[in-house]
């Protein structure tokens, strides 16, 4: 089961945040982790209905949490639109939606509850929001030493910086402030700037016409940020290849710019827990074992329940 970009059920560990946690390493984190999941394949539940997403998330939760995961929290989208759908007419909504993936939404949000993991449903904010937020508050803790968000999405490279890194799982690559800036060419900062100029498709703005990757991340390299950038061209200090046709561009749509890179700026004031220490892991819920039994999901249910009599006994 596949779903757009942009359309997807986010989640995120918080694990290790006292004393000295051990360095990142793959198939879970000893530090705070935010991460989102699309594609995965499908699986019919003993109902009839599709649990596919909902298996998938489980089980990538329960393997940060067999990697060493102590606190957990999970971002989903509850409601698919936002507050950035009344900024723009044409941001993304749930018509790209796959029908039985977003019949899995709710229903994994109660199943990530049953499994004991804290859930942060956005509502008037989106998912990305709410890692963005649980990065910041992370990152404030004394006793976090990293922030890991487990995503290349370029939305979310701007919160890149101090404790907080990306990582692509599929290439086990950290994706470090030097990182975002050997990819796009711009610093953490002027990512929403950049989204602002060249658009995001998968999020449903266009940018601005004419304004590509390169020439965009050339002035913002020199100028960091939209208004920043002079009107006219001959007060360019970098030289771009048609100069003229993208200032001209800028001077008579700028104002649309700056509603795009506010459109691109993810929320560090979205709702979420107030503390670290909300998100600790205690082992399931009472109706998990039937939750798991209906999924068809034994194994994990198993390897839970023994992961929960081992952090028993410690």
């Amino acid at each position: 089961m596949s779903s757009p970009q942009g359309h997807g059920l986010s989640y995120a560990a918080v694990a290790s945040v006292c004393g000295a946690p051990p360095e990142v390493s793959p198939g879970g984190s000893a530090a705070p982790t935010l991460e989102r999941a699309f594609a995965v394949p499908s699986r019919k539940a003993a109902d009839g209905s599709e649990a596919g997403a909902l298996r998938g998330v489980l089980g990538n939760i329960v393997m940060l949490l067999e990697g060493g995961a102590t606190h957990v929290a999970v971002a989903t989208d509850h409601v698919v639109e936002s507050f950035r759908n009344d900024l723009w007419p044409g941001y993304k909504d749930g018509s790209g939606i796959e029908p039985d993936l977003l019949s899995q939404f709710h229903p994994t949000e109660d199943a990530l509850r049953l499994l004991g993991v804290a859930v942060w449903p956005m509502i008037e904010f989106e998912a990305d929001d709410a890692m963005a937020a649980g990065a910041a508050m992370a990152a404030d803790d004394d006793r976090v030493r990293q922030v890991v968000i487990c995503t290349p999405d370029k939305d979310l490279g701007q919160c890149v910086g101090g404790k907080v890194v990306q990582w692509n799982r599929r290439a086990d690559e950290i994706i470090d402030v030097a990182g975002v800036e050997a990819k796009f060419g711009v610093s953490p900062e002027s990512i929403p700037d950049y989204l602002g100029l060249v658009g995001d498709n998968a999020d449903g703005f266009p940018g601005l016409r004419g304004w590509g990757a390169k020439s965009t991340s050339v002035m913002l390299s020199h100028y960091g940020h939209i208004e920043n950038i002079p009107d006219s061209h001959d007060d360019w200090a970098p030289k771009v290849r048609g100069a003229a046709g993208l200032a001209a561009t800028l001077a008579g749509e700028r104002d649309l710019a700056l509603l795009f890179r506010r459109i691109a700026t993810v929320r560090t004031d979205a709702p979420v827990s107030d503390s670290v220490d909300e998100l600790a892991w205690r082992g399931p819920h009472r109706g998990f074992e039937e939750l798991c039994e209906g999924i068809g999901a034994e194994n994990l249910l198993e390897r839970v329940m023994n992961l929960a009599a081992y952090r028993a006994d410690l």
